[in-house]
């Protein structure tokens, strides 16, 4: 068994440096992937398009494709270089979105931009190689959840520049964070000291990275472009050709870029609570949305509107998520982050259920909200937290990211299928279209039910302790220490 090399035990000076450095890296992230969504109108304008569909997914498809080729190369060439390089490359897309004169160029840009997803897992997975696993395991908390504080206030930062310098000043923005979070990292973040030995399975990683990329496209835009039309058949069976063609070949080479046949039933289980916690209160927070403005004097049995500031309805998550990131990462080096992860989604089940009554009361929906953000925060780091200590790790880049694609994923699939019960259940208002009362509490009901079943499995995950305590390395065939 080869020793497990840590840097830092204890918090100090030098941790909270390495933190801030990673969470200003996760910003960076978000804003590459999320604010230009802020001008979405004036970047359609601008380039003549009706694409709205393809300019909101494109980052996500982009991200899909470029986080199992960034999770392999992270355990093998070590988390710290694929992060710098990560950061370059969204850097460039940046550029290139700034510069572009016409959407094909753009959307080049976005597809390089998209490689940005891949920071929270590469983050992550640095942050519990260069620090004691009780210390990592606060850490990550801090790491995954922080970052949300910012973005209360991203939007009064960002409005008056987006007035002033056109659309292009997002991009500016991204370009800046590029730079000082790359140059930060390199000059005050360690490499991480495990690496594990062979190669990087490249044909592997574009199959499984392109056939998600594909059904995630079909999930994303069939709604708006057409669920039966022939390019998004086309789309979604080239997609499944490819998952299909991934596993075979993963079953079959010696360095799959995933390897299927080392998923314990734990690390299974694990990634099925998150996905389905995740695309429950992603979708409960798209509700909130388009519920908050909506009047109850429409008489529709729902509405926020008029009964207090949309704005606070809006930053409610922030501070939850911070608090729940972090207090979950604290209570998991004590209790174990199965523990912790069974008590976010429950935290989470309670407050989905509570919409049911906030979708007509403000109050309600601002502390179901609210909880829902802590749910969101603890269910993200215990996810992180929990999967890494399963894993040994030489495998804890693949394994991080797999968590960071089924935070997506259940966030994508879980809004279109609600989504469509929503559009299933309009009915007409003086003429226009609403949402039905019926398709609002059905909505709130998938999503709770989603969550109950989320509940089921980590509550397995506790009572079979599969994972309380563990710290990662017990296991590491492979491993080699650098450094």
């Amino acid at each position: 068994m080869l020793p497990r090399v840590v840097e830092e035990r204890r918090w100090s000076g030098r941790l909270i440096c390495w933190l801030a450095v990673l969470t200003l890296a996760n910003r960076m992230a978000d804003t590459a992937v999320t604010t230009p969504l802020m001008v979405l109108p004036q970047m359609l304008e601008h380039f003549e398009t009706d694409q709205a569909a393809w300019l909101n997914a494109s980052a996500l498809l982009a991200g899909a494709i470029w986080s199992p080729l960034l999770a392999k190369s992270a355990d093998i060439f070590g988390k710290r270089r694929v992060l710098l390089a990560t950061i370059f490359v969204s850097g460039a897309g940046s550029v290139i979105c700034l510069v572009a004169t016409d959407l094909g160029v753009f959307l080049v840009g976005r597809l390089l931009q998209g490689s940005a997803m891949a920071v929270v897992f590469l983050t992550v997975a640095l942050t519990r190689q260069i620090s004691a696993p009780r210390v990592a395991m606060t850490a990550i908390g801090i790491v995954t959840s922080a970052s949300a504080v910012i973005g209360i206030v991203e939007p009064f930062l960002m409005t008056p520049l987006i007035d002033r310098f056109g659309f292009q000043s997002v991009f500016v923005v991204s370009v800046a964070l590029a730079a000082a979070a790359g140059l930060c990292v390199r000059l005050f973040v360690p490499e991480s000291p495990i690496r594990s030995s062979g190669s990087v399975d490249v044909v592997g990683a574009l199959l499984l990275g392109g056939g998600l990329a594909a059904v995630l496209g079909y999930i994303s835009l069939g709604q708006e472009l057409g669920w039966l039309t022939g390019g998004m058949i086309v789309l979604l069976v080239a997609g499944v050709a490819a998952l299909a063609a991934w596993v075979v070949l993963a079953l079959r080479v010696e360095e799959p870029i995933v390897d299927l046949r080392a998923l314990s039933r734990p690390l299974v289980l694990t990634l099925l609570a998150v996905v389905l916690a995740a695309g429950s209160f992603q979708s409960v927070l798209q509700l909130t949305g388009l519920i908050a403005e909506v009047s109850p004097r429409l008489g529709l049995g729902y509405g926020l509107g008029d009964a207090g500031p949309v704005a606070l309805l809006f930053a409610a998550p922030a501070p939850g998520i911070v608090l729940g990131g972090t207090f979950a990462g604290w209570l998991a080096g004590r209790i174990g982050p199965a523990r912790t992860l069974l008590g976010g989604i429950a935290i989470g089940t309670v407050a989905t259920f509570g919409m049911l009554a906030g979708v007509s009361s403000f109050p309600i929906a601002i502390a179901s909200v609210g909880l829902l953000g802590m749910a969101a925060g603890a269910v993200g780091t215990s996810g992180f937290n929990l999967a890494t200590a399963l894993a040994p790790p030489e495998r804890h880049g693949v394994v991080s990211g797999l968590v960071s694609v089924m935070l997506s994923l259940g966030g994508v699939v879980v809004t279109v299928a609600s989504t469509a019960v929503l559009n299933a259940t309009a009915t007409v208002v003086d003429g226009a279209p609403q949402n039905s009362a019926t398709g609002v509490y059905l909505y709130v009901l998938i999503a709770g039910v989603l969550f109950a079943l989320a509940t089921v499995t980590a509550w397995v995950l506790v009572r079979k302790r599969f994972a309380a305590g563990r710290a990662p390395g017990s296991r590491g065939r492979h491993a080699r220490v650098t450094g």
